[in-house]
């Protein structure tokens, strides 16, 4: 009797601390003395979140990631389409400024002509409107002829033991080179005098030293 009035008289309150206790840890993620610690500390013990919401979660970020790959790839896209559009519009800038010099061709082909020297003189002034056309689009012409050899600009097709020029200067320009800007487009095909009687060839140095 006695014993079934305690039962009675118990506190609500700790009949429910103790069914807290006695929770299983798989459905809380705590050992029963870390909640009894959060109990006994007045700090409410950290419940798992959800499967369901952990599952909303994973699909609004996967929803995330499509939506940013697909922004990727159109931007990717446009990119490449302007830039596409662009060389267009320079290489049109470009074959546009050549146009006056075919023009010339056809005129020199159609016109006739009395004598060799006249038609020269219009192909030298055909070749003069083609040289300012590329100048404008940043073409330069490589020195070559009576310039100190460089390896970088020029290349050697042959040398010649020669005293009209200075040992490794260019002799002769057999094929020009060009550059567009600061860029090799092509280098200058050259004759490379070799000159032994010159003080600047390193054996001469030797001796004289």
């Amino acid at each position: 009797m006695e014993n079934l009035n305690a039962k009675a008289d118990a506190d609500p309150g700790d009949t429910a601390k103790r069914h807290q206790l006695e929770a299983p840890e798989e459905a809380t993620g705590q050992t029963p003395r870390q909640m009894q610690e959060g109990l006994q500390s007045g700090k409410p013990y950290a419940r798992p979140a959800s499967l369901e919401k952990i599952s909303e979660e994973r699909d609004d970020l996967l929803d995330r990631f499509a939506r940013m790959q697909a922004e990727f790839e159109n931007t990717r896209k446009r990119l490449a389409r302007e830039q596409d559009e662009f060389k267009d519009l320079a290489l049109a800038e470009a074959l546009k400024s050549l146009l006056p010099v075919l023009d010339g061709f056809d005129w020199a082909l159609q016109t006739p002509h009395q004598n060799i020297e006249e038609f020269r003189s219009g192909i030298d002034l055909i070749r003069k409107q083609l040289q300012d056309a590329l100048s404008n689009l940043g073409l330069r012409t490589i020195p070559a002829k009576g310039e100190p050899f460089d390896p970088h600009l020029h290349e050697a097709v042959e040398t010649v033991n020669t005293t009209a020029a200075q040992d490794n200067y260019v002799l002769e320009d057999l094929r020009r080179g060009y550059k567009l800007k600061d860029r090799l487009l092509r280098p200058a095909m050259v004759l490379v005098a070799r000159n032994a009687e010159d003080s600047t060839h390193p054996e001469k140095k030797s001796e004289n030293s």
